[in-house]
């Protein structure tokens, strides 16, 4: 069975978002992410120093309350130390951000929040891999327990300056409509592993050792709808590979089940929706 290569991330999140001027203040003061373009429409951010682009605002027209689609759970940044996390914790408390929660969960330690327009946000660093909980067959099990923010803070050094070097999008949690198309999209089509069985509940999936880059819920409800074109909330994200015989693997699974995608060649980009009508664009780093 064809599995990815281990250097396979998520490269940005792309958030149709209504407010744009509200949520790239968000984005640039509390969360700490640098413009790295910026039109009337729409605006590109990444970590301080650095020009990859992590996540993308789009404005679209506002459509009223936000409805229970298949979609965006949550993103989730991944900063490189403790000490990150810790300046940007200091960071969130001292600007009196509503903070949602603060998990260790066994291979991570995690702070919650949401932005201006509900999107979930995780910003985490990983523990190391010694200290993770792999059993024999593959699988990564995590926990939620309280984290230890008082040790976290304790590892700020300095003020935050905004989101360091390094950071990238870690994974994205997603909200599903049904998790064994899901497994079987991203297990079966796209390479990933299985990483961790929640039953009924969530699955999550990796490439290589890690415990996840696609994490997936029912918690919205099962039989969920995809949600509408330009409603707010995620537009796409992506998937970066760094082998080519990666991408043409999937390309010929895709070809072997029938499964729709639009190819551009010229970019080395595949564009599809998952199970759930989820839009991914797989492209080559």
């Amino acid at each position: 069975m064809f599995k990815l290569n281990e250097n396979t991330k998520i490269g940005k999140v792309v958030l149709n978002v209504e407010n744009l001027e509200n949520m790239k203040n968000f984005y640039h003061t509390y969360i700490g992410l640098d413009i790295k373009k910026e039109t009337a429409e729409e605006i590109s951010f990444g970590a301080h120093g650095e020009d990859k682009v992590i996540l993308v605002l789009k404005s679209v027209p506002a459509s009223g309350a936000k409805g229970r689609y298949a979609g965006l759970y949550h993103l989730a940044l991944l900063v490189p130390t403790r000490k990150d996390l810790g300046e940007v914790l200091y960071h969130l408390l001292s600007a009196k951000y509503p903070i949602t929660g603060a998990s260790d969960h066994g291979y991570s330690e995690a702070i919650y929040l949401d932005d201006p327009e509900g999107n979930g946000i995780e910003i985490y660093r990983d523990k190391p891999v010694s200290e993770w909980d792999i059993r024999d067959n593959g699988d990564i099990a995590g926990v939620t327990e309280p984290m230890d923010a008082e040790g976290v803070i304790a590892e700020a050094a300095e003020p935050f300056k905004g989101m360091p070097a390094g950071t990238y999008m870690g994974h994205v949690h997603l909200f599903v409509s049904d998790l064994e198309k899901t497994e079987e999209f991203y297990k079966n089509l796209l390479g990933f592993d299985l990483k961790f069985d929640f039953g009924s509940q969530a699955k999550f999936f990796a490439a290589g050792l890690y415990h996840h880059q696609i994490g997936s819920n029912v918690w919205a409800g099962t039989n969920i709808p995809a949600a509408p074109e330009g409603t707010r909330g995620m537009d796409f994200y992506t998937i970066e590979l760094d082998s080519a015989e990666d991408f043409e693997a999937i390309k010929s699974l895709l070809d072997e089940k029938a499964y729709a995608y639009e190819l551009n060649s010229e970019d080395k980009q595949l564009t599809l929706d998952d199970p759930n009508g989820i839009h991914i664009v797989i492209e080559m780093a």
